[in-house]
Protein backbone atom coordinates (compact mmCIF):
# COMPACT_ATOMS: atom_id res chain seq x y z
CA UNK A 1 0.00 0.00 0.00
CA UNK A 2 1.72 3.52 -1.03
CA UNK A 3 1.01 6.37 1.34
CA UNK A 4 1.03 9.79 -0.55
CA UNK A 5 3.39 13.00 1.34
CA UNK A 6 1.68 14.78 3.89
CA UNK A 7 1.23 18.48 2.74
CA UNK A 8 2.37 20.50 5.14
CA UNK A 9 0.20 22.83 5.03
CA UNK A 10 -2.70 19.98 6.23
CA UNK A 11 -0.19 19.22 8.87
CA UNK A 12 0.09 22.17 10.19
CA UNK A 13 -3.84 22.27 10.15
CA UNK A 14 -4.31 19.41 12.16
CA UNK A 15 -1.87 21.01 14.71
CA UNK A 16 -2.99 24.35 14.86
CA UNK A 17 -6.44 25.57 15.68
CA UNK A 18 -8.44 27.54 13.04
CA UNK A 19 -8.34 30.91 16.14
CA UNK A 20 -4.63 30.16 16.17
CA UNK A 21 -3.70 30.46 12.60
CA UNK A 22 -6.36 33.33 12.55
CA UNK A 23 -4.06 34.99 15.37
CA UNK A 24 -0.97 34.29 13.57
CA UNK A 25 -2.46 35.68 10.26
CA UNK A 26 -3.71 38.75 12.29
CA UNK A 27 0.41 39.35 13.10
CA UNK A 28 1.88 39.05 9.93
CA UNK A 29 -0.26 41.23 8.79
CA UNK A 30 1.36 43.92 11.05
CA UNK A 31 4.75 43.41 9.28
CA UNK A 32 5.91 43.90 5.57
CA UNK A 33 5.98 40.96 3.71
CA UNK A 34 9.25 38.84 4.13
CA UNK A 35 9.29 40.10 7.63
CA UNK A 36 6.98 37.19 9.23
CA UNK A 37 9.24 36.56 11.57
CA UNK A 38 8.57 39.32 13.36
CA UNK A 39 5.25 37.41 14.51
CA UNK A 40 7.04 34.65 15.98
CA UNK A 41 6.82 36.07 19.64
CA UNK A 42 2.89 36.45 19.47
CA UNK A 43 2.57 32.90 17.09
CA UNK A 44 4.29 30.70 19.77
CA UNK A 45 2.02 32.79 22.39
CA UNK A 46 -1.07 31.74 20.23
CA UNK A 47 0.40 28.50 19.85
CA UNK A 48 1.13 27.85 23.96
CA UNK A 49 -2.27 29.22 24.98
CA UNK A 50 -3.93 27.00 22.39
CA UNK A 51 -2.17 23.92 23.62
CA UNK A 52 -3.39 24.95 27.88
CA UNK A 53 0.13 26.58 28.73
CA UNK A 54 2.79 24.92 26.64
CA UNK A 55 4.49 24.11 23.02
CA UNK A 56 4.85 20.45 21.77
CA UNK A 57 7.48 19.99 18.73
CA UNK A 58 4.76 19.46 16.77
CA UNK A 59 2.92 23.01 17.60
CA UNK A 60 6.47 24.54 16.97
CA UNK A 61 6.99 23.10 13.43
CA UNK A 62 3.75 23.81 12.66
CA UNK A 63 4.13 27.58 13.71
CA UNK A 64 7.18 27.19 11.82
CA UNK A 65 5.23 26.07 8.57
CA UNK A 66 2.56 29.04 8.90
CA UNK A 67 5.13 31.37 9.09
CA UNK A 68 7.10 30.11 6.36
CA UNK A 69 10.16 29.83 8.46
CA UNK A 70 12.83 26.96 9.73
CA UNK A 71 11.87 25.47 12.56
CA UNK A 72 15.32 26.31 14.27
CA UNK A 73 14.27 29.67 14.34
CA UNK A 74 11.09 28.83 16.09
CA UNK A 75 12.88 26.81 18.39
CA UNK A 76 15.30 29.58 19.31
CA UNK A 77 12.38 31.59 20.01
CA UNK A 78 10.60 29.10 22.36
CA UNK A 79 13.46 28.38 24.04
CA UNK A 80 14.84 31.54 24.98
CA UNK A 81 12.49 33.17 26.49
CA UNK A 82 10.68 32.26 29.93
CA UNK A 83 7.59 33.01 29.05
CA UNK A 84 7.17 29.59 27.10
CA UNK A 85 7.46 26.80 28.51
CA UNK A 86 8.22 23.42 26.21
CA UNK A 87 7.00 20.90 28.52
CA UNK A 88 3.68 20.39 30.49
CA UNK A 89 2.88 22.55 34.05
CA UNK A 90 0.73 23.59 36.07
CA UNK A 91 -2.08 26.03 35.29
CA UNK A 92 -1.33 28.75 37.97
CA UNK A 93 2.59 30.22 37.04
CA UNK A 94 4.37 31.49 39.91
CA UNK A 95 7.62 33.60 39.68
CA UNK A 96 9.74 34.85 42.53
CA UNK A 97 12.37 37.47 42.17
CA UNK A 98 16.18 36.94 43.29
CA UNK A 99 17.71 39.87 41.79
CA UNK A 100 19.70 42.22 44.05
CA UNK A 101 17.22 44.41 45.48
CA UNK A 102 14.88 41.71 46.49
CA UNK A 103 17.87 39.59 47.34
CA UNK A 104 19.00 41.52 50.06
CA UNK A 105 15.24 42.02 50.77
CA UNK A 106 14.72 38.60 51.59
CA UNK A 107 13.76 36.64 48.84
CA UNK A 108 15.49 33.46 49.78
CA UNK A 109 12.86 33.76 52.89
CA UNK A 110 10.01 33.97 49.87
CA UNK A 111 11.07 31.05 47.57
CA UNK A 112 11.54 28.68 51.15
CA UNK A 113 7.89 29.77 51.77
CA UNK A 114 6.72 28.92 48.49
CA UNK A 115 8.01 25.82 47.95
CA UNK A 116 7.30 24.44 51.58
CA UNK A 117 3.40 26.04 51.20
CA UNK A 118 3.12 24.29 47.98
CA UNK A 119 5.45 21.52 48.46
CA UNK A 120 7.34 21.36 45.15
CA UNK A 121 10.86 23.02 44.53
CA UNK A 122 11.72 25.65 41.94
CA UNK A 123 11.03 24.02 37.99
CA UNK A 124 8.63 21.95 39.27
CA UNK A 125 4.36 21.57 39.27
CA UNK A 126 2.58 20.51 41.88
CA UNK A 127 0.68 16.91 41.28
CA UNK A 128 -3.23 18.38 40.90
CA UNK A 129 -1.29 20.61 38.03
CA UNK A 130 -2.59 23.49 39.62
CA UNK A 131 0.65 25.59 40.50
CA UNK A 132 3.83 26.09 38.57
CA UNK A 133 6.89 26.77 40.36
CA UNK A 134 8.29 29.09 37.39
CA UNK A 135 11.40 30.39 38.42
CA UNK A 136 13.65 32.23 40.29
CA UNK A 137 13.43 35.68 37.88
CA UNK A 138 16.48 37.43 37.49
CA UNK A 139 13.99 40.81 37.96
CA UNK A 140 10.89 41.23 37.90
CA UNK A 141 11.24 45.24 37.91
CA UNK A 142 9.74 46.46 41.25
CA UNK A 143 12.84 46.75 43.29
CA UNK A 144 11.42 49.83 44.72
CA UNK A 145 9.07 47.26 46.48
CA UNK A 146 11.37 43.96 47.26
CA UNK A 147 10.73 41.26 47.93
CA UNK A 148 8.09 40.17 45.51
CA UNK A 149 6.58 37.59 43.66
CA UNK A 150 4.56 37.51 40.21
CA UNK A 151 1.47 34.87 39.98
CA UNK A 152 0.13 34.84 35.87
CA UNK A 153 1.61 38.35 35.48
CA UNK A 154 0.14 39.78 38.22
CA UNK A 155 2.62 41.76 40.87
CA UNK A 156 2.59 40.98 44.36
CA UNK A 157 5.25 43.24 46.35
CA UNK A 158 6.56 43.82 49.57
CA UNK A 159 6.70 40.52 50.79
CA UNK A 160 6.79 38.34 53.76
CA UNK A 161 7.01 34.58 53.95
CA UNK A 162 3.93 34.78 55.71
CA UNK A 163 1.96 36.71 53.27
CA UNK A 164 3.67 34.68 49.96
CA UNK A 165 2.00 32.16 51.58
CA UNK A 166 -1.51 33.51 52.21
CA UNK A 167 -1.50 34.76 49.06
CA UNK A 168 -0.91 31.27 47.49
CA UNK A 169 -4.06 30.20 49.18
CA UNK A 170 -6.06 33.31 48.00
CA UNK A 171 -5.30 31.64 44.40
CA UNK A 172 -8.15 30.31 42.52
Amino acid sequence: MSHAPVDAAVMEGAVLSEHTRHEIDAWMKKFPDGRQRSAVLAALRAAQHQNQGFLTAALMDAVADHLRLPPIQVYEVATFYSMFEVKPVGRVHVSVCTNISCMLCGSDEIVASVEKKLGIKIGESTPDGKFYLKCEEECLAACNNAPMMMIDHVYYENLTPEKAAQILDSVE
